[in-house]
């Protein structure tokens, strides 16, 4: 594990700006005086006549990308997924959501791996609040290249969409073969008792629980579930058919997120056990990321334990 090179999703977003930056004189970046820490500095650097610092006025920076967008531009308004998706929430439902809006937003710092900043910054809500916009794309990478290819993605398509980075550094999962691809999930390894549908950081650790299980002979799939929304049906039902029971992992709260579309999917399609692991409803605390995520259960011996009930509730 020591070998395994390890980047934040957060900078691969940032190094994707730039990189496009180049190549597309129609791209604009916004950020709320957070560009050090959302990674768009760079950009700013690279091309400040296409970059501008709303300042901390995360609702009214929604508005400027809306009107921007309705010029031709592409833009991309950055900050953190709790301002994005919590403080300017109105703005982007009416001004972006409803008018279906070219806008891109890049909300970083999700999830409790924030750390030490705590329960208030800590935005484990963020995706059930985007799933409810009619029209929004959500994606959640799980590594540095998943990531940086979202971000073309993104810019490619017409319409509003909702990209979810880190802070903390996690393993780069994919080689450059990979290709991502908005709306697809991937199915990472086989197995034939449980299916681990997982997303963003948590991928990482769904393919650890894959090891953990067979360890004990229990065969496990692992899907990456990277575009919440729209959600890949058709691999969840091939799971659900295939492996007869499910389990969800997610750095969000269980309530509204990825568990819940996937829930949705198999309770109207293929009915069976599905258990969703995640942030159990409550609010996040102070602390060393990784010590969270082992405290809130994010890891892959909780994942592994999930699997087993879901596993027996098959019998």
């Amino acid at each position: 594990m020591a070998d395994i090179v390890k980047i934040a999703t957060r900078d691969s977003y940032g190094k994707a700006l730039v990189e496009m930056g180049a190549v597309n004189d129609k791209l604009i970046v916004l950020d709320a005086d957070l560009a050090a820490a959302t990674k768009t500095a760079g950009f700013k650097k690279a091309y400040p006549d296409r970059f501008f610092d709303t300042g901390i006025a995360e609702s009214n920076m929604m508005c400027v990308a809306a009107g921007l967008s309705t010029m031709g531009y592409t833009v991309f308004a950055s900050t953190f997924a709790m301002f994005a998706a919590g403080r300017a929430f109105e703005q982007v439902r009416n001004t972006i959501g409803y008018p279906h809006l070219n806008v891109k937003i890049g909300a970083t710092h999700a999830g409790i791996s924030v750390g030490e900043d705590g329960a208030s910054h800590q935005c484990c809500e963020d995706i059930a609040l985007m799933r409810t916009i009619p029209g929004m794309t959500i994606i959640n990478p799980a590594d540095d290249v998943e990531a940086r290819q979202a971000v073309y993605a993104a810019a490619a398509m017409e319409g509003p969409v909702y990209m979810r980075f880190g802070r903390l550094a996690v393993p780069v999962i994919f080689d450059d073969s990979y290709k991502f691809e908005i709306g697809k999930g991937v199915q990472l390894v086989d197995g034939k008792d449980v299916t681990i549908i997982a997303t963003g950081l948590m991928v990482a650790q769904a393919l650890q629980a894959a090891e953990l299980l067979k360890a004990e002979g229990i065969s496990a799939a692992v899907v990456n579930m990277a575009t919440i929304k729209p959600i890949d049906r058709d691999i969840i039902i091939r799971a659900a058919k295939e492996t007869g029971c499910i389990v969800t992992a997610e750095e969000h709260n269980i309530i509204g997120g990825l568990g819940g579309a996937v829930a949705e999917v198999v309770s109207e399609s293929v009915p069976v056990p599905v258990l969703r692991l995640g942030v159990e409803d409550t609010f996040g605390r102070s602390g060393p990321a990784a010590e969270l995520l082992h405290v809130f259960g994010l890891d892959a011996a909780h994942i592994a334990e999930k699997a087993k009930a879901a596993v027996a509730l098959k019998k």
